[in-house]
């Protein structure tokens, strides 16, 4: 739960990096969210509590998958690739799962706190 409600916290930032559980836990209990909602509207033959939600939650969900693809080293324009008609989703989920780049990048400090190659001594 903390995941989702971390993402919640940084509700509009586009900059650094998320790592793969932040991004998946943060879907995960969205997706929950949106399931539930939706039976409750279905219940009382409105769409409007679903409907809300989404749209609150739009912008940081956003934000954190512009912040997952920072961490693989990627631009973060490239959530429009879902905008693809069929094949434009199964890009997309791909490349969530792809691990961050293990060193620093042009977007921040790894978020794992793990640096890449041999430690000098």
């Amino acid at each position: 739960m903390n995941w989702y409600l971390d993402v919640l916290k940084n509700y509009a930032v586009f900059q650094g990096r998320a790592r793969r559980s932040e991004f998946w836990y943060f879907t995960l209990f969205h997706f929950i969210a949106i399931v539930v909602l939706s039976v409750i509207d279905g219940v009382l033959g409105i769409a409007l509590l679903s409907s809300i939600y989404v749209l609150a939650t739009l912008i940081p969900s956003l934000a954190v998958a512009v912040r997952r693809f920072h961490d693989t080293g990627r631009s973060g324009w490239w959530v429009l690739i879902a905008l693809i008609p069929f094949v434009g989703s199964i890009i997309y989920l791909v490349l969530m799962c792809f691990e961050g780049e293990p060193q620093a990048n042009a977007y921040g400090p790894n978020p794992k706190g793990e640096t890449a190659g041999p430690v000098a001594s």
